[in-house]
């Protein structure tokens, strides 16, 4: 028996010429769009540094590859003798930020030292930490504000690199919801070039250095609220003196002796973090 094949099934719409025609024009003109931003990215990360500024050495740079290692070796003598509480201090409200690049997980270790010496503990809630837009640093403007009335008192906000850059930028504008800031081998002082990170921070960014979209409170003077500078002469990525500061630019520059991905986790820098917080509110200078 022969089968009839109804032909009065659904119809499959076949676009039409202009419209096809339209979409290609729509997907050139993202591709053009595209490769437009590619090419300013890139004129961006190829940009001269003025002659007289310099970052640190190339061999101070490849020092940070030691990182690892002497990061499991200061651990190793941390456990035998672990970050303490200060007698009598008192606990705080504080909010990690982490530098550029980096997710707040690379700063855990820190975070894990301060609890244990009685703090309150949070990291930024952002997530990965790929330079600054106009709507996150709101958000994270809103998170502060938040987190301090919720806590109620005003936060400790310690920030690692362009981490550090965003808490005096804060700290600026909430100065009602910031008691500390902690700045870690952060370039907030002389030319803004002067460290080996500024290229790939435009490449990814999209913006140049001189020309934050967030504002430019950061640099220059001090926040109104005591502000530390913890800074590295063994620093391979930032200018040690572009992360130590001037007077009049922080209340106390820090030595330590780290590089500049060890700040986010070396037992020392715990140390010193836990010190700083706990003499807040009775030794601010």
């Amino acid at each position: 028996m022969i089968q009839r094949i109804s032909l009065n099934g659904p119809r499959v719409a076949i676009p039409d010429q202009q419209t096809f025609g339209d979409a290609l024009r729509s997907a050139g003109a993202r591709v053009a769009q595209w490769r437009d931003e590619v090419a300013r990215r890139g004129a961006l990360a190829f940009q001269a540094r003025p002659s007289e500024v310099r970052g640190p050495a190339v061999g101070r740079l490849l020092s940070e590859l030691k990182t690892p290692y002497e990061l499991w070796s200061a651990g190793r003598a941390d456990r035998r003798d672990p970050v303490a509480p200060l007698p009598h201090t008192q606990s705080h409200p504080v909010m990690l930020l982490p530098g550029f690049g980096t997710h707040p997980a690379r700063m855990r270790g820190l975070g894990r030292a301060l609890e244990r010496a009685g703090h309150r503990v949070a990291d930024w809630g952002l997530g990965f930490n790929f330079g600054p837009s106009s709507d996150r640093f709101d958000r994270l403007c809103e998170r502060v504000v938040t987190m301090a009335r919720r806590e109620g008192q005003p936060l400790v906000l310690v920030g690692w690199s362009l981490g550090g850059l965003f808490a005096r930028e804060i700290a600026h504008r909430h100065p009602e919801a910031v008691a500390m800031v902690i700045t870690m081998g952060s370039p907030f002082s002389g030319d803004r070039r002067a460290n080996n990170a500024w290229r790939a921070y435009q490449l990814i960014t999209g913006h140049a250095v001189d020309a934050p979209p967030v504002g430019e409170l950061a640099f220059g003077a001090k926040p109104p609220v005591p502000t530390i500078a913890l800074w590295s002469p063994r620093d391979g990525i930032v200018s040690p003196r572009s992360s130590c500061g001037r007077a009049g630019e922080r209340d106390r520059a820090v030595a330590m002796r780290c590089t500049h991905l060890g700040f986010a986790g070396h037992p020392d820098v715990a140390r010193m973090l836990v010190s700083l917080i706990g003499s807040l509110g009775q030794d601010n200078g």
